[in-house]
C-alpha cells in the first residue's frame, strides 16, 4: 500500500536531515517553498512537519518558521529542579515546598473515607457529577458566574481543556487569535494541529478590543483564546470594563472565545469572567495547577449550555477519562477549604518574592503585579532576549526568552521571569542578584559562549 504523500515528504526531509543537506539547527523551507519543490500542497508540507515535529526531528516556532533539532535550551528551561549551580527563574508554579506535605496528608485522608466503588470504575465521560459540582465551587469562588452543573467539564489539567477546544472549535489552516505575546503552550497545540495563529495586539489592560475587532473585519479567527488574568508572560490583567468590551466583541462578530483563568485565583479580589459577559460564546479553563499542585491534573471546563452535550461526546470519544481517584482528592481539598487555604499561601508567597524582586532589580524596567507568579523584564539596550538567555544559561540561570511567547512573529527585547519555581528564599534572592550583575554587563563579555 503506498504511504500518504505526507509520509513521503517526512521520508524526504528526514533523509535530508541524515544526509546533512538540512543542518542541525537550521531554518527548513516554508511550506509553499518546499511544495513548489516537491510538486505537492503547502498542506501536506504542514503534516509532514508536524509528523517531524512529534518525532522530535524538528521544531517549529510560530512566527519564525521550522528548525532542524539541535538541543535547543527550551526544553531546559521548563525544568523545575535546581542543583546547587543553578538558579530556575522560568517555570510557572506554586512554591511546592510549602504544600508537599499537607498534600501528603490530604490524599491520605481522601480515602480514609468512606469506601466508594464508582472511584474505580469508568466514570462517565464528563466526571462524577460530584467532582464537576466542586469543580463549579472552585470557578464560582474566583469569578465565574454560578453555571449548571451540566456544564462543568472535567479535563486533565488546562492543557488538556486547551487542547480539546481547539481540536472541537477548529479545522486545520483556521486562524485563532491570542494575545501578541502568549503562553507557549497555546501556540504548540495549534503548530501541532496545524492552525494558524495571530497576535492581538495588547496594552497595560490587555488584549485591545480595537484590534481584535480589526481582525474580525479583515480575516474572521475560528477561535479567540486570552489569559485575562496574570497573563503569561507580560502579568497583565484585564480590568473589568476590558473584560466587558471582549465579550462585546465576541458578540458581535458572533465568534467563540476561549477564556484561560488559571490565576484567577491570584487577584487581590475576585474579578468578574469574561463568560459572565458573553456565556453562550465562551469556554472558561480553571484548575488547580497553580493553585495547589500542577501533578494533580484536575482541571475545570465550563462551556455554553449550547455546546455541553458536543464536548462530553469528543471526551467520550477521545477517552480522556478525567481519573475519579485524583478529583476525590481535589473535592476533599476544595470542600475542607484547604484549597482556598492554599491559594492564600501561594498567593502570599508571590507578595513577598515580588517585593524582593522589585528591590534588587529596582533598576530595571519591570512589569508585574503585586500578587503575580512571574514578571516581564524589559533588557537593558545592549541586550537581545535569545543572547541574554544563553548568557544566563551558562552563569545557571534559567530565564525565559519572549522569543518563546511572541505570537506575531516579531521579537521583542524581554524576558519573563518566575519569583515562585525557586523553594528558598535566600536562593530566590541570590539567584536576581546574580541576574542583575549579568544584566549590567556587555554580551562582549560573555561572546564565548
Amino acid at each position: 500500500m503506498t504511504p500518504p504523500k505526507y509520509i513521503e515528504i517526512s521520508n524526504i526531509i528526514e533523509n535530508r536531515i541524515d544526509l546533512g543537506q538540512y543542518a542541525k539547527g537550521s531554518k527548513l523551507p516554508t511550506h509553499r517553498a518546499l511544495a513548489q519543490e516537491l510538486d505537492t500542497t503547502a498542506v501536506t508540507v504542514s503534516k509532514a512537519y508536524q509528523t517531524l515535529a512529534t518525532a522530535g526531528k524538528i521544531e517549529s516556532f510560530v512566527g519564525r518558521g521550522s528548525f532542524v533539532f539541535d538541543d535547543k535550551p527550551l526544553s531546559q528551561v521548563i525544568r523545575s529542579g535546581d542543583a546547587d549551580n543553578e538558579f530556575n527563574l522560568s517555570i510557572l508554579q506554586p512554591c511546592m515546598s510549602h504544600n508537599v506535605k499537607r498534600l501528603h496528608h490530604e490524599f491520605q485522608n481522601s480515602f480514609n473515607q468512606d469506601f466508594d466503588a464508582k472511584l474505580y470504575e469508568y466514570a462517565e465521560d464528563s466526571g462524577l457529577l460530584k467532582h464537576r459540582d466542586i469543580g463549579r465551587y472552585w470557578a464560582v469562588k474566583y469569578g465565574l458566574d454560578m453555571p449548571k452543573v451540566e456544564q462543568l467539564h472535567l479535563t486533565n489539567g488546562a492543557q488538556h481543556g486547551l487542547s480539546t477546544l481547539i481540536q472541537l472549535y477548529t479545522q486545520a489552516d483556521d486562524l485563532i487569535a491570542v494575545e501578541a505575546q502568549t503562553y507557549p503552550g497555546i501556540l504548540s497545540i495549534a503548530n501541532c494541529l496545524g492552525r494558524r495563529v495571530v497576535g492581538i495586539q495588547m496594552d497595560e489592560s490587555g488584549m485591545c478590543p480595537n484590534d481584535l475587532a480589526r481582525q474580525f473585519q479583515q480575516e474572521k479567527p475560528a477561535l479567540v483564546i486570552v489569559v485575562p488574568s496574570h497573563q503569561n508572560p507580560t502579568a497583565v490583567t484585564m480590568p473589568t470594563l476590558r473584560r466587558k468590551q471582549i465579550a462585546a466583541t465576541i458578540l458581535k462578530y458572533n465568534a467563540w472565545l476561549i477564556e484561560d483563568d488559571i490565576y484567577g485565583f491570584l487577584n487581590e479580589t475576585p474579578l468578574p469572567a469574561i463568560s459572565n459577559f458573553a456565556p453562550e460564546n465562551t469556554f472558561h479553563i480553571s484548575s488547580l495547577s497553580k493553585a495547589v499542585s500542577p501533578g494533580i491534573r484536575c482541571g475545570f471546563l465550563n462551556s455554553p449550555v449550547s455546546q455541553s452535550k458536543k464536548i462530553a461526546a469528543f471526551l467520550r470519544a477521545m477517552v480522556w477519562l478525567p481519573s475519579p481517584l485524583l478529583f476525590e482528592t481535589a473535592s476533599h481539598l476544595i470542600e475542607s477549604g484547604t484549597a482556598f487555604k492554599l491559594a492564600d499561601q501561594q498567593k502570599a508567597i508571590a507578595i513577598k518574592r515580588q517585593k524582593i524582586a522589585q528591590q534588587v532589580l529596582s533598576q530595571f524596567e519591570l512589569n508585574a503585579q503585586v500578587t503575580s507568579y512571574h514578571l516581564w523584564l524589559t533588557l537593558p539596550g545592549q541586550w537581545n532576549a535569545d543572547s541574554f538567555c544563553l548568557a544566563a544559561k551558562n552563569q545557571g540561570l534559567l530565564v525565559s526568552s519572549s522569543t518563546y511567547f511572541c505570537a506575531d512573529g516579531k521579537p521583542i527585547d524581554k524576558v519573563r521571569l518566575s519569583v515562585m519555581a525557586i523553594d528558598s528564599e535566600t536562593r530566590f534572592t541570590l539567584a536576581l542578584k546574580n541576574l542583575a550583575q549579568l544584566l549590567d554587563t556587555s554580551p562582549m563579555q560573555h561572546s564565548q559562549f
